[in-house]
């Protein structure tokens, strides 16, 4: 039998956020239960709330991930070329990651939340100024450029494009036009 490795209290939460991420993806935040979250991190509801203390503390610490997790991609991209080509390309491989992206979706159904709603309009704000800050693009091209990554964010969503998209001719039709110039 192998013994059984005791995790840090800091590697614990990370996978109880993982595992938030995933069930905020899945169900939103108001249809996640803390509970359902325990389960899937392999520990006890009491703990996940010791960890985060609240339900929207936990689906604000997801939505901060996942912002985070966008702004590393785009940052390691402008390391290499610091264009919004590039930048769009590396969000493109960010759809094999489809999760990050459901919870960035779903941080903006709730938004109505007034605490929720700040923080999602903080990090997306971060967003935009950090790809004006490593590209020199203009508020314009700025526009253009979130503009284009949201229609493939819900395009990420409904299953039309990433690793396992369904087949569908107008999806098709529209991602062959982010290869037009």
């Amino acid at each position: 039998m192998t013994p059984k490795v005791r995790l840090t209290a800091k590697e614990r939460g990370a996978e109880v956020l993982e595992a938030a991420v995933r069930a905020f993806a899945r169900s939103g935040y108001e249809g996640t239960k803390t509970d359902e979250i325990a389960r899937l991190a392999g520990v006890s509801q009491p703990y996940v709330i010791r960890l985060f203390g609240t339900k929207q503390e936990l689906f604000l610490a997801a939505v901060r991930s996942a912002c985070e997790r966008i702004e590393q991609t785009f940052r390691e991209a402008a390391a290499e070329t610091p264009e919004l080509g590039a930048l769009g390309a590396s969000y493109e491989r960010m759809f094999a990651e489809r999760e990050v992206l459901l919870v960035l979706l779903q941080g903006f159904s709730a938004s109505g939340d007034p605490v929720i709603g700040d923080c999602v309009r903080e990090r997306f704000g971060r967003i935009y100024t950090l790809v004006r800050e490593l590209t020199g693009a203009s508020p314009q091209q700025t526009r253009e450029f979130l503009s284009a990554g949201m229609l493939l964010t819900v395009m990420s969503a409904m299953q039309v494009l990433g690793p396992d998209a369904i087949p569908m001719p107008w999806a098709e039709e529209i991602q062959k036009t982010f290869g037009e110039h």
